[in-house]
């Protein structure tokens, strides 16, 4: 089955669920929730290896760039392999699901391989998606740890991250790229839809916007944004300033934010889309007025972050119940082990 593969690329908490909902609205495009197909395929050992792994990782990855190198065309021939790898889950995928032609893979993880990605996809399109770096740290800290900014940033460090693979990636231009905001998406749906169905190449639906009513019931659960998107059925700018509230009236957290913005480099943030001399301008007209930052509605989803949180705090504090759950551990793996 012929194909086309689009990659939707940007940080946790851009914006992507929503456009990728935007997307999968679409007649000619099948999306759905986040695939990780090639964040553990980049990590086998010749692009990239991982930390740990329950094998010698460390002479399985020299082994393999060893064997690689007596390919006929060496690391050619290994990206094809991963590219025959990937092309049987994705056609596979969009066959399962009816009769779209372009399969769409949105996971924030990619930002971190895209180099390995675009070796095994070089023909592919990559629709990136960025967003005020304030507002993508606050709505990660606020949507998984209570709104703690200390806690989420030594969980995952997302701008220290992300930003630079990101802006690494779009200044080596290496692909076909169209880089997009999250703020000029959500002011202005249609135009900016309409240019990124331009760079997709196919017909322009302007009823895609409104993706919530055109959803999928059957539409599998996922990883994905699991609060703000479903709030809506179509793109609305109800958060671009809930950074500025929050910033507003928590001096600890500003002070935290301006350490990180000052630890990325100018020039990837100007690539980025949100160069320094910009950045805290919603910041400096908000200055003097105190603004409440409303409180998000207790549901199940955020009653088990909060379990996972105090119970991960636990494990850190105290060693006796870290070695009870390593036990704990131990037991499952043995007992669901195949």
């Amino acid at each position: 089955m012929e194909y086309k593969m689009v990659f939707l690329i940007g940080p946790p908490r851009s914006g992507t669920t929503m456009l990728e909902r935007m997307l999968s609205s679409h007649s000619l495009i099948q999306g759905g929730p986040e695939p990780h197909i090639l964040t553990p395929l980049a990590h086998l050992g010749v692009w990239a290896k991982v930390d740990k792994a329950p094998y010698d990782h460390i002479l399985s990855a020299e082994a393999q760039k060893l064997f690689v190198q007596q390919l006929p065309n060496k690391e050619n021939d290994y990206w094809k392999a991963c590219r025959a790898y990937c092309d049987v889950l994705y056609g596979q995928y969009l066959l399962a699901k009816g009769n779209k032609r372009i399969c769409l893979d949105k996971t924030p993880a990619y930002s971190l391989v895209l180099p390995f990605i675009a070796k095994v996809y070089p023909d592919a399109k990559y629709i990136i998606l960025t967003r005020h770096p304030l507002a993508t740290f606050s709505s990660f800290a606020n949507s998984f740890f209570d709104g703690d900014y200390k806690v989420a940033n030594e969980h995952n460090p997302i701008l220290n991250r992300y930003i630079p693979a990101i802006a690494d990636f779009l200044r080596k231009k290496e692909v076909d790229i169209y880089h997009i905001r999250y703020e000029e998406l959500v002011k202005k749906p249609e135009e900016q839809f309409e240019k990124i169905c331009s760079f997709l190449e196919i017909p322009f639906e302007v009823e895609a916007i409104d993706y919530g009513k055109s959803e999928d019931e059957n539409r599998q659960q996922g990883l994905g944004d699991p609060l703000g998107v479903k709030q809506h059925t179509r793109p609305t700018t109800a958060s671009l300033k809930k950074w500025v509230e929050e910033l507003s009236t928590h001096p600890d957290k500003l002070t935290m934010m301006q350490n990180i913005i000052n630890q990325i480099a100018d020039e990837d943030l100007v690539i980025f889309g949100y160069p320094k001399e910009t950045l805290w301008k919603p910041m400096e007209e908000a200055q003097g007025k105190k603004i409440q930052p409303k409180r998000q509605k207790l549901n199940r989803y955020l009653l088990e972050r909060k379990a996972i949180i105090f119970l991960r705090s636990q494990a850190r504090k105290h060693a006796f119940f870290r070695r009870w759950l390593e036990k704990l551990r131990l037991a499952c793996d043995v007992l669901l082990r195949e």
